[in-house]
């Protein structure tokens, strides 16, 4: 079976050539090695798809940021990543299992410590996002994880 970016991206639909939407998904162990491995992952399969360099910019400190909030709060034994690009819109998804400390907001008002090495991530996501949100989010065995997505402007090249 074809994985979903093996698929061509255009299709016809009534005469007119439309773009169909790109989809990648993948799941690492909930380590601090897999952050990286995360961020190459997205990089590589934007490349594939022809996602213009500050597209893939931002995406890759969106997964980042993400990726590291759901391994170093949460007790989960592994977490996900979903990653589309619908149109002129790219949108990026980190599943957590749940466990641990719950996802906090961005800090309105107090500005993180410039030193400090927490507070500054969905800080962070909000201001390179154009739109994000967490829902609460129930995996196979049960467990309450937590699913946080951002969407942004996304251009494509030609070549």
């Amino acid at each position: 079976m074809a994985s979903p970016h093996d698929a061509p991206s255009l299709e016809h639909q009534h005469g007119a050539l439309l773009a169909r939407p790109l989809r990648d998904w993948f799941h690492l162990p909930a380590l601090d090695t897999s952050v990286a491995t995360a961020r190459r992952r997205v990089l590589d399969r934007l490349r594939e798809w022809r996602v213009d360099q500050e597209s893939r910019d931002d995406a890759e400190l969106l997964v980042s940021e993400l990726f590291t909030n759901a391994v170093r709060h949460t007790t989960s034994d592994r977490v996900s990543c979903e990653l589309w690009v619908i149109g002129v819109r790219l949108r990026v998804e980190v599943t957590d299992q749940g466990g641990g400390n719950r996802p906090v907001e961005p800090r309105v008002g107090n500005c993180p410590d410039a030193d400090g090495e927490s507070g500054r991530g969905l800080l962070l996501v909000s201001v390179l996002a154009d739109d994000w949100g967490i829902r609460p989010e129930c995996g196979d065995g049960g467990e309450k994880g937590h699913a946080v997505w951002a969407e942004l402007p996304c251009a494509r090249t030609l070549r």
